[in-house]
């Protein structure tokens, strides 16, 4: 019988096939249909053209999976006014903690603030927009965006700040509320109650 090794690469011999490998066939080796792509020889060079108050998605899950060098390279480029979107905010001292403590970001977009003091500090005192989205919103909205799919509705949220419009900035001086996302569309389908939520682009 075919072992379970041989079979993921589709019956030939693991050693066989990793010699036949050169970097033109993997840097092939995607599930995309398109086979071209530019290559850097460094994360500053690939983040240099990034201009101020552009508007990056970042992948990972909690701290892992993140592009932590290329947010490092981020940092050192200076970019700043950055609206971010992303699973969570990072640490104090890792991930995208790093930009928050550097001033660079803007807004950000993410599904909750995980161990980043210093993003806490800058929303409650009028320094940075936050815009807390439910997980599987987040992702959908993501997914959405690049499937060309302007908006769908989801029952999550329903009821909450979510759909009736969550604090975003406050104002440095009054702490007051300054800006504040809009409502959510409401319909009710089936007998259940949907709310509107917009693609993400980036």
């Amino acid at each position: 019988m075919m072992s379970l090794r041989r079979f993921a690469l589709g019956g030939v011999k693991a050693t066989k096939y990793r010699r036949s490998v050169n970097l033109r066939n993997a840097r092939s080796l995607s599930m995309s249909g398109i086979r071209s792509a530019t290559f850097y020889n460094s994360s500053i060079e690939a983040v240099k053209d990034i201009e101020d108050d552009a508007t990056i998605m970042f992948g990972g899950f909690g701290l892992v999976g993140i592009p932590e060098n290329l947010i490092k390279a981020l940092r050192q480029t200076g970019a700043k006014d950055l609206r971010v979107i992303s699973n969570e905010s990072g640490v104090d001292d890792f991930g995208l903690g790093l930009l928050v403590h550097n001033k660079q970001v803007k807004k950000i977009t993410c599904s909750y603030i995980a161990g980043c003091k210093e993003l806490e500090r800058q929303y409650l005192n009028g320094e940075v927009e936050l815009v807390l989205t439910p997980q599987g919103t987040l992702a959908e909205r993501i997914r959405a965006g690049g499937a060309g799919i302007p908006a769908f509705y989801t029952p999550t949220g329903f009821g909450t700040l979510v759909h009736k419009g969550e604090p975003v900035k406050f104002n440095t001086e009054t702490h007051e509320v300054e800006i504040e996302s809009k409502g959510r569309e409401h319909r009710v389908f089936n007998g259940r109650h949907y709310i509107l939520e917009e693609a993400h682009h980036s």
